[in-house]
């Protein structure tokens, strides 16, 4: 499902989840790309994730108008429910370290199946890459691409870049794309 661009998107989250709280099979694919349900909006899907018959495999909220806060509402319930989600595009909202660390922990759950995480322009720093690379390291089995293009991860980051890249030989890693 593609929610068209609208101003209303925050009020079309709270809709939206209302309905498909009734039958959460129905939705496979959600595509919020470019709407800005912010934080709020994410907050209220959260509800709907988080039910165990969420089937619900690609989620797309880039330039969402999503903070370090949505983040940690949405990443602390796809760590109690984290087996159907496998795409999570995040890119051009503002996460920072703060968002990019509770990705971090939700990735380094042996539990989660996310393929393809995409966190373009997310404000990522140093910091962030030695979150994600400790994560990637301890869990390296089912991340299979890692966008973090338009990010500024300094010298200490591009070593840790480094360190992923090394870690693509590991036979137990799946990334290929980074």
């Amino acid at each position: 499902m593609r929610l068209l661009k609208s101003d209303a998107a925050e009020k079309a989250c709270v809709y939206l989840t209302s309905v498909l709280g009734t039958n959460p099979l129905l939705l496979t694919k959600l595509d919020l790309g470019g709407k800005t349900p912010g934080d709020s909006g994410v907050k209220q899907f959260c509800a709907l994730l988080g039910d165990s018959h969420c089937k619900l495999k690609t989620l797309k909220l880039n330039d969402s108008g999503i903070t370090a806060e949505g983040c940690a509402a949405l990443t602390s319930v796809l760590r109690s429910n984290p087996s159907h989600l496998i795409e999570l595009n995040l890119s051009e909202n503002k996460l920072g370290v703060s968002g990019v660390k509770h990705i971090s922990t939700l990735l380094g759950n042996t539990d989660c199946k996310l393929q393809t995480l995409l966190l373009s322009d997310c404000g990522v720093t140093g910091d962030g890459y030695a979150a994600l690379t400790s994560a990637l390291k301890s869990n390296p089995s089912h991340l299979v691409e890692l966008d973090l293009r338009g990010n500024d991860p300094g010298d200490s980051g591009v070593e840790l870049l480094t360190d992923l890249h090394n870690l693509l030989d590991d036979p137990y890693c799946k990334l290929k794309t980074l």
